[in-house]
Protein backbone atom coordinates (compact mmCIF):
# COMPACT_ATOMS: atom_id res chain seq x y z
CA UNK A 1 0.00 0.00 0.00
CA UNK A 2 1.85 3.67 -0.82
CA UNK A 3 0.70 6.68 0.27
CA UNK A 4 -0.43 9.89 -1.23
CA UNK A 5 0.20 12.87 -0.17
CA UNK A 6 -0.65 16.77 -0.73
CA UNK A 7 2.02 18.74 -2.02
CA UNK A 8 2.78 20.52 1.42
CA UNK A 9 2.45 17.18 3.28
CA UNK A 10 5.14 15.31 0.92
CA UNK A 11 7.26 18.30 1.26
CA UNK A 12 6.76 18.29 5.39
CA UNK A 13 7.50 14.51 5.03
CA UNK A 14 10.77 14.77 3.05
CA UNK A 15 11.91 17.54 5.57
CA UNK A 16 11.44 15.43 8.37
CA UNK A 17 13.34 12.45 7.45
CA UNK A 18 15.56 14.07 5.74
CA UNK A 19 16.29 16.10 9.59
CA UNK A 20 15.80 12.42 11.53
CA UNK A 21 18.50 11.10 8.97
CA UNK A 22 20.99 13.83 9.51
CA UNK A 23 20.85 14.59 13.19
CA UNK A 24 21.25 10.45 13.79
CA UNK A 25 24.08 10.79 11.62
CA UNK A 26 25.63 13.52 13.36
CA UNK A 27 25.42 12.19 16.60
CA UNK A 28 25.96 8.64 15.61
CA UNK A 29 29.57 10.80 14.26
CA UNK A 30 29.85 12.61 17.84
CA UNK A 31 29.35 9.00 19.52
CA UNK A 32 32.53 7.69 17.49
CA UNK A 33 34.85 10.30 17.96
CA UNK A 34 33.59 10.68 21.89
CA UNK A 35 34.91 6.85 21.71
CA UNK A 36 37.79 7.28 20.35
CA UNK A 37 38.51 10.15 22.61
CA UNK A 38 37.85 8.04 25.71
CA UNK A 39 39.77 5.03 24.09
CA UNK A 40 42.95 7.51 23.68
CA UNK A 41 42.77 8.51 27.29
CA UNK A 42 42.56 4.90 28.98
CA UNK A 43 45.75 4.20 26.67
CA UNK A 44 47.79 6.83 28.57
CA UNK A 45 46.19 7.75 31.28
CA UNK A 46 47.62 7.45 35.06
CA UNK A 47 45.88 5.90 37.80
CA UNK A 48 45.41 7.33 41.63
CA UNK A 49 43.33 6.74 44.32
CA UNK A 50 40.91 9.28 45.08
CA UNK A 51 38.28 10.04 47.98
CA UNK A 52 34.74 10.86 47.54
CA UNK A 53 34.22 14.36 49.41
CA UNK A 54 30.94 15.13 48.74
CA UNK A 55 27.30 14.87 46.69
CA UNK A 56 26.46 17.67 44.81
CA UNK A 57 22.85 17.59 43.79
CA UNK A 58 21.84 19.20 40.73
CA UNK A 59 18.43 19.94 40.09
CA UNK A 60 15.94 19.85 36.91
CA UNK A 61 12.13 20.62 36.49
CA UNK A 62 11.02 16.81 37.00
CA UNK A 63 14.35 15.27 38.68
CA UNK A 64 17.45 15.26 41.00
CA UNK A 65 21.16 13.89 40.16
CA UNK A 66 24.13 13.55 42.70
CA UNK A 67 27.32 14.28 41.13
CA UNK A 68 29.97 12.96 43.06
CA UNK A 69 32.57 15.70 44.31
CA UNK A 70 36.57 13.59 44.06
CA UNK A 71 39.74 14.57 45.95
CA UNK A 72 42.53 12.56 44.74
CA UNK A 73 46.77 13.38 44.37
CA UNK A 74 48.54 13.66 41.30
CA UNK A 75 51.80 12.17 40.47
CA UNK A 76 53.49 15.72 41.93
CA UNK A 77 51.95 15.09 44.84
CA UNK A 78 49.31 18.00 44.79
CA UNK A 79 45.77 17.22 45.85
CA UNK A 80 43.04 18.47 43.69
CA UNK A 81 39.35 18.17 43.29
CA UNK A 82 37.50 17.74 40.66
CA UNK A 83 33.18 17.21 40.08
CA UNK A 84 32.86 14.15 38.06
CA UNK A 85 30.75 14.73 34.45
CA UNK A 86 28.10 11.81 35.42
CA UNK A 87 25.61 11.77 38.04
CA UNK A 88 22.52 9.82 39.14
CA UNK A 89 19.84 9.46 41.48
CA UNK A 90 19.95 7.54 43.54
CA UNK A 91 23.86 8.10 43.55
CA UNK A 92 26.68 5.58 42.65
CA UNK A 93 28.44 6.64 44.81
CA UNK A 94 28.83 7.98 48.96
CA UNK A 95 30.70 10.22 50.87
CA UNK A 96 34.29 8.87 51.99
CA UNK A 97 34.04 5.97 49.53
CA UNK A 98 37.37 5.40 47.90
CA UNK A 99 37.26 5.41 43.94
CA UNK A 100 40.01 4.90 41.46
CA UNK A 101 40.98 8.11 39.47
CA UNK A 102 42.23 8.21 35.98
CA UNK A 103 44.28 11.52 34.34
CA UNK A 104 46.60 12.60 31.89
CA UNK A 105 49.82 12.88 33.29
CA UNK A 106 50.65 16.92 33.59
CA UNK A 107 46.50 17.25 33.13
CA UNK A 108 45.09 16.86 36.57
CA UNK A 109 41.92 18.56 34.81
CA UNK A 110 41.29 15.49 33.05
CA UNK A 111 40.60 13.36 35.97
CA UNK A 112 37.63 11.07 35.39
CA UNK A 113 36.41 8.26 37.89
CA UNK A 114 37.27 4.59 36.73
CA UNK A 115 33.60 4.03 36.50
CA UNK A 116 32.02 2.11 33.18
CA UNK A 117 29.34 5.27 33.49
CA UNK A 118 31.82 8.29 33.77
CA UNK A 119 34.12 6.92 31.30
CA UNK A 120 31.40 5.58 28.39
CA UNK A 121 28.03 7.86 29.16
CA UNK A 122 28.45 10.20 26.62
CA UNK A 123 29.13 7.61 24.39
CA UNK A 124 26.14 5.74 25.18
CA UNK A 125 23.61 7.94 25.49
CA UNK A 126 24.74 10.12 22.09
CA UNK A 127 25.62 6.86 19.85
CA UNK A 128 21.79 5.42 21.69
CA UNK A 129 19.60 8.54 20.56
CA UNK A 130 22.04 8.46 17.22
CA UNK A 131 21.11 5.37 16.14
CA UNK A 132 17.19 6.06 17.00
CA UNK A 133 17.34 9.16 14.96
CA UNK A 134 18.48 7.62 12.06
CA UNK A 135 16.76 4.48 12.16
CA UNK A 136 13.81 6.73 12.52
CA UNK A 137 15.11 8.85 9.29
CA UNK A 138 16.51 5.86 7.31
CA UNK A 139 12.74 3.95 7.82
CA UNK A 140 11.06 6.93 6.35
CA UNK A 141 13.15 6.73 3.30
CA UNK A 142 12.76 2.84 3.54
CA UNK A 143 9.31 1.96 3.80
CA UNK A 144 7.69 3.94 1.39
CA UNK A 145 10.22 2.81 -1.07
CA UNK A 146 9.38 -0.65 0.39
CA UNK A 147 5.70 -0.45 -0.06
CA UNK A 148 6.28 1.04 -3.78
CA UNK A 149 8.39 -1.58 -4.70
CA UNK A 150 5.97 -4.54 -3.86
CA UNK A 151 2.65 -2.28 -4.95
CA UNK A 152 4.47 -2.38 -8.15
CA UNK A 153 5.46 -5.84 -8.26
CA UNK A 154 1.69 -6.51 -7.33
CA UNK A 155 0.44 -4.81 -10.47
CA UNK A 156 2.24 -6.76 -12.70
CA UNK A 157 2.47 -10.45 -10.93
CA UNK A 158 -0.58 -10.36 -8.91
CA UNK A 159 -4.40 -11.54 -9.12
CA UNK A 160 -6.96 -8.57 -9.74
CA UNK A 161 -9.82 -9.22 -7.83
CA UNK A 162 -13.17 -6.46 -7.21
CA UNK A 163 -13.49 -5.68 -3.41
CA UNK A 164 -16.78 -4.14 -2.53
CA UNK A 165 -16.68 -1.10 -1.27
CA UNK A 166 -17.78 -0.10 2.59
CA UNK A 167 -16.86 2.98 3.57
CA UNK A 168 -14.01 5.77 3.78
CA UNK A 169 -12.47 5.84 7.03
CA UNK A 170 -9.18 8.12 8.82
CA UNK A 171 -6.44 6.39 10.03
CA UNK A 172 -5.79 7.51 12.78
CA UNK A 173 -2.34 6.04 13.52
CA UNK A 174 -1.08 8.62 11.15
CA UNK A 175 -0.93 12.52 12.17
CA UNK A 176 0.73 15.09 10.24
CA UNK A 177 0.37 18.64 10.46
CA UNK A 178 -2.82 18.04 12.95
CA UNK A 179 -4.58 16.02 10.41
CA UNK A 180 -5.72 12.15 9.47
CA UNK A 181 -5.53 10.94 6.05
CA UNK A 182 -7.85 8.91 4.84
CA UNK A 183 -8.28 5.36 3.77
CA UNK A 184 -11.17 3.34 1.01
CA UNK A 185 -12.31 0.13 2.64
CA UNK A 186 -13.46 -2.02 0.63
CA UNK A 187 -14.14 -6.66 1.58
CA UNK A 188 -13.44 -9.73 -0.77
CA UNK A 189 -14.98 -13.29 -0.41
CA UNK A 190 -12.18 -15.38 -1.58
CA UNK A 191 -14.26 -17.86 -3.76
CA UNK A 192 -12.48 -20.76 -2.67
CA UNK A 193 -12.16 -20.86 0.47
CA UNK A 194 -15.14 -18.77 1.34
CA UNK A 195 -13.20 -16.12 3.55
CA UNK A 196 -13.61 -12.58 3.81
CA UNK A 197 -10.70 -10.37 3.40
CA UNK A 198 -10.78 -6.56 4.33
CA UNK A 199 -8.42 -4.70 2.36
CA UNK A 200 -7.15 -0.68 3.45
CA UNK A 201 -5.96 1.68 0.35
CA UNK A 202 -2.81 3.97 1.12
CA UNK A 203 -3.39 6.84 3.10
CA UNK A 204 -5.22 9.69 1.12
CA UNK A 205 -4.78 12.98 1.70
CA UNK A 206 -8.03 14.29 1.27
CA UNK A 207 -11.71 12.86 1.39
CA UNK A 208 -12.52 10.61 -1.65
CA UNK A 209 -16.10 10.18 -0.64
CA UNK A 210 -17.35 11.82 -3.64
CA UNK A 211 -15.10 10.66 -5.68
CA UNK A 212 -16.21 6.81 -5.62
CA UNK A 213 -19.14 5.81 -8.30
CA UNK A 214 -19.01 2.33 -7.99
CA UNK A 215 -19.65 -0.67 -5.89
CA UNK A 216 -16.28 -2.42 -6.44
CA UNK A 217 -12.53 -1.25 -6.12
CA UNK A 218 -10.21 -3.21 -7.80
CA UNK A 219 -7.57 -4.72 -5.43
CA UNK A 220 -4.79 -6.74 -7.18
CA UNK A 221 -3.39 -9.53 -4.52
CA UNK A 222 -0.80 -12.31 -3.93
CA UNK A 223 -3.23 -15.42 -5.02
CA UNK A 224 -1.26 -17.60 -2.48
CA UNK A 225 -1.28 -14.32 0.10
CA UNK A 226 -4.04 -12.68 0.32
CA UNK A 227 -2.86 -10.31 3.25
CA UNK A 228 -0.76 -9.12 0.68
CA UNK A 229 -2.32 -6.89 -1.67
CA UNK A 230 -3.13 -3.26 -3.38
CA UNK A 231 -6.01 -1.04 -3.26
CA UNK A 232 -5.76 0.67 -6.82
CA UNK A 233 -6.87 4.00 -6.36
CA UNK A 234 -6.13 5.25 -9.95
CA UNK A 235 -9.37 6.23 -10.58
CA UNK A 236 -9.07 9.16 -7.84
CA UNK A 237 -8.52 12.55 -9.19
CA UNK A 238 -4.54 13.53 -8.37
CA UNK A 239 -3.98 15.78 -5.72
CA UNK A 240 -2.43 19.70 -6.90
CA UNK A 241 0.42 20.24 -5.02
Amino acid sequence: MEANFKGTDMKTFNTLRVIFALVGVGMLVGAFFSFQSTSTFLETATAKPGVVTDLIRSRSSDSNAYYPLVRFEDEKGRFTEFLSSSGSNPPSYSRGETVRVLFMPGNAESARIDGFFSLWGVTLIVGGLGGVFFAVGAGMFVVPAVRNSGAAKLRKTGQLVQGIFKSVEKNQMIVMNGKSPFQIVCQWQNPVTSDIHVFRSGNLWFDPSEHIHSDSIPVYINPTNPKRYWVDTSFLPKMAG
